[in-house]
């Protein structure tokens, strides 16, 4: 009687290692096609955490500015004075906390400052990267249409009647430099 292993030729046991060696290639193509697929859909969620984010942010401060007692600055110093305003001996808020950035990790919020440098009218992120959303915004921000960079979609308060904001945000933060007009298409460009 013969032994098992003597049943498979030589030959055979050739095709059997390419065979495997084959399913496992493809294996690895699946898998690393299906971690791609999940990081891309991780982003898009982020980018859409962010938009909510920042329309918060737009939402406190034009907030901020509205409640502003005659005399006092319209706009905060800190991101911290939206949590707590210090203008008000009572607590008054208009966020409840200061949101971290979905794509920056822990960088801090890219500032955009009033025109004198002592308030804050918008936010924006200065995570790296190209926005995968580049069309279908909701009316207030259809200028972050066709941008480069997260840097470029800034969360500032719509403009109220006789507001004093700027035609034009000027950022602050380390190698930022003040984003070009609406229609050059770009925003702080230290960021990125």
């Amino acid at each position: 009687m013969r032994d098992r292993r003597d049943a498979i030729r030589p030959d055979e046991a050739g095709f059997t290692y390419l065979g495997l060696l084959i399913i496992l290639a493809i294996i690895g193509v699946v898998a690393a096609a299906s971690l791609q697929a999940g990081a891309l859909m991780q982003r898009r969620t982020a980018e859409e955490t962010l938009l909510d984010i920042g329309s918060d942010f737009r939402t406190a401060l034009r907030s901020y500015a509205d409640s502003t007692p005659a005399g006092l600055p319209r706009w905060p110093r800190t991101l911290q004075d939206l949590v707590r305003d210090p203008r008000y001996p009572g607590v008054r808020r208009y966020l409840r906390r200061v949101p971290p950035d979905p794509l920056g990790g822990d960088q801090p919020w890219g500032l955009v400052m009033s025109p004198d440098g002592a308030g804050i009218i918008g936010i924006y992120s200065r995570a790296p990267g190209h926005p995968i959303k580049q069309d279908n915004f909701l009316a207030a921000y259809q200028d972050f249409r066709n941008r480069d960079s997260y840097a470029d979609w800034v969360f500032t308060q719509a403009p109220a009647r006789n507001s004093q904001l700027p035609s034009r945000p000027i950022p602050l933060g380390p190698g930022a430099s003040p984003p070009p007009s609406p229609s050059a298409g770009a925003g702080p460009s230290g960021t990125r």
